[in-house]
């Protein structure tokens, strides 16, 4: 697969207009194809009393100032909301933005969130089998007229979600989280894209070989499934970068998400286009 680069923007110790200059940046250059902020209501480290935008709220805004991007949440926790309910705020967006969604979704996993709102964690057995059912649940109401479903978690009755999704059947799902026994196995099932959760070169061909099992074993192409890797970068050497990914493109990441951190630098994404995106094309699609 050809390389695909984005931005990511964590919504935390910043503001909405820093995103939205960045992400309106991004949008006129097109060696970004994509964007993402991510689904936490606290920020994450070691001070968690900083500002924090909630992540569908910001994601239909900045879809609604960009035109080009796809984007996303890298990747919502389906623990913070019931999955009907987030079918219909993703159909929105993708609305919005006139399709441009990609539904970026795991199992959830912050304790200190869920503690604070009382929001149950559940064992993470039963959590990734709760994210199986509720892509089940979502991909149900972004293409039936009335969805039904009766599984152990969630249940749907002549659902109604309407309008449908811009795209069809319904927007790529972006499935993050690297758990062998179940998380891969929702993955070969559902996923458009697999972000990798983190690790070493070794570790994510380990996980690759796996994922290839499961595609197998339902009949599936694994190369139909792109597999994604985020990077942070470093704004007083980008080019650093460059060594840190290299080793995963070999490997077959092709979706490649280069994370920013705020404050964000003036004219950060054009440098990212010079310093990173270019090099690294001229480098593997030469």
């Amino acid at each position: 697969m050809k390389l695909s680069f984005g931005i990511k923007t964590a919504p935390q110790f910043t503001t909405y207009d820093d995103i939205l200059r960045v992400w309106n940046e991004a949008d006129r250059l097109p060696e970004i194809e994509h964007a993402w902020a991510f689904d936490h209501f606290i920020p994450l480290g070691p001070d968690p009393t900083g500002p924090q935008l909630e992540g569908w709220t910001l994601l239909g805004a900045l879809a609604a100032r960009t035109e080009r991007l796809r984007l996303g949440l890298m990747v919502t926790g389906n623990i913070y909301r019931h999955p009907a309910v987030l079918a219909n705020i993703g159909a929105t967006v993708d609305v919005i933005s006139h399709g441009r969604l990609d539904f970026g979704i795991g199992a959830g996993w912050n304790e200190m969130e869920c503690n604070m709102y009382g929001i149950p964690l559940y064992a993470p057995g039963e959590r990734i089998r709760r994210l199986g059912e509720a892509c089940e649940v979502i991909k149900l109401l972004w293409t039936e007229p009335r969805a039904n479903f009766n599984g152990k978690y969630y249940q749907l009755r002549d659902a109604l979600c309407e309008p449908k999704p811009v795209q069809k059947p319904y927007p790529p799902f972006v499935i993050g989280g690297s758990g062998e026994q179940l998380t891969l196995r929702v993955v070969a099932k559902y996923a458009n894209i697999w972000n990798f959760a983190g690790g070493s070169v070794e570790t994510f061909q380990h996980k690759n070989e796996v994922l290839n099992g499961y595609c197998k074993e339902i009949g599936r192409d694994p190369q139909t499934i792109q597999r994604s890797i985020q990077t942070r970068m470093n704004y007083n050497n980008l080019s650093e970068s460059i060594e840190q990914m290299r080793p995963y493109i070999q490997e077959g990441a092709s979706h490649i998400v280069l994370n920013l951190t705020a404050p964000y630098p003036e004219n950060i994404v054009h440098r990212l286009v010079e310093e990173v995106v270019k090099p690294l094309n001229v480098e593997f699609q030469a």
